[in-house]
């Protein structure tokens, strides 16, 4: 017990991250730069274009440009401290920047679950509800869909936020991330956190499994309407569409199932920064190459605007 600190009095941390592969830090920095200035360019792209173009005011690019501000949010919430850290021999954070970066972090990630799964009943209510869509998704409820998906993910960060913030840290303050995150900064508690993790378990199955299984009933329903379609149009805008939403819910569904619904060890503590890295850096870039590519919605806005 004497051994016992709060951080808090040190005034900072020390973010470990890659230091067991100082050859792979420089090489690290390039790539994570490069592929953050690809997420920064494309999404910030996606919003702008879904602003100026009228034929992109629908529900469908509504909710791609709040996915895109909040891949770019969530971002930088960890990416700018992870370059500084890469690049210079300082690995530190202050206490209550990592207190932030937790709090953000946790609740950025929840509200990408959710608002996937609105996303997925928009999908759902344009091709098994055709004639219903522009009542279910009215730009109010579209409104309020996302303001709620932004709620629930900042409120479960709030719970989990109360919890880490008053346990009780052992001496060192080297945390074993490249970023605050709770299962990382729970490891360097004194008592015992099998109260935590728990709570961190039920609440990742709540915002992890259930939005996985209703994007999944979605695209079951969609999967039936679809073999029953007779126009070939039609398909190859139904597989275009849902086919890139599906290929985003993999790349970030999988990534979060493997870090946050496994019980904790210490050998896939390295594995873990891996696929945290793979989450936070690679899938947000990926999303609006993968939205855009081959749609022609968006080159026919490109179009006009060039125009």
């Amino acid at each position: 017990m004497m051994g016992k600190i709060n951080a808090s009095s040190e005034g900072y941390f020390v973010l470990l991250g890659f230091s067991n592969w100082p050859h792979l830090e420089v090489v690290l920095f390039v790539v994570i730069l490069i592929f953050y200035l690809m997420t920064l360019i494309g999404n910030l792209f996606i919003i702008i274009l879904s602003h100026l173009d009228s034929h992109l005011h629908t529900p469908m690019y509504f909710f791609l440009s709040n996915l895109s501000f909040l891949d770019l949010c969530y971002t930088t919430s960890s990416i700018p401290q992870l370059l500084v850290n890469l690049w210079g021999p300082e690995k530190t954070i202050s206490y209550a920047g990592c207190m932030i970066q937790l709090y953000f972090v946790l609740a950025l990630g929840t509200t990408e679950c959710v608002l996937l799964v609105v996303m997925s009943y928009d999908r759902y209510a344009a091709v098994c509800r055709p004639l219903h869509y522009t009542v279910l998704m009215h730009p109010r409820f579209c409104h309020l869909l996302a303001v709620a998906s932004w709620v629930s993910g900042f409120t479960n960060s709030a719970l989990h936020f109360s919890f880490t913030f008053f346990v009780p840290l052992c001496g060192h303050h080297q945390v074993d991330h490249f970023s605050c995150e709770v299962p990382a900064l729970l490891r360097l508690s004194c008592v015992d956190t099998h109260a935590n993790e728990l709570t961190l378990m039920v609440t990742s199955s709540i915002f992890v499994l259930i939005p996985l299984i209703l994007i999944l009933s979605s695209y079951g329903a969609i999967s039936q309407a679809v073999l029953r379609m007779q126009s070939t149009t039609g398909l190859q805008k139904v597989f275009g569409t849902c086919g890139a939403h599906l290929m985003v819910v993999a790349l970030f569904f999988i990534p979060v199932m493997c870090i946050y619904l496994q019980p904790p060890s210490g050998d896939s503590q390295d594995q873990g920064k891996f696929i945290a890295l793979f989450y936070t850096v690679v899938t947000p870039s990926l999303n609006p190459l993968i939205y855009t590519l081959r749609n022609k919605d968006v080159r026919g806005a490109v179009k006009r605007l060039m125009g």
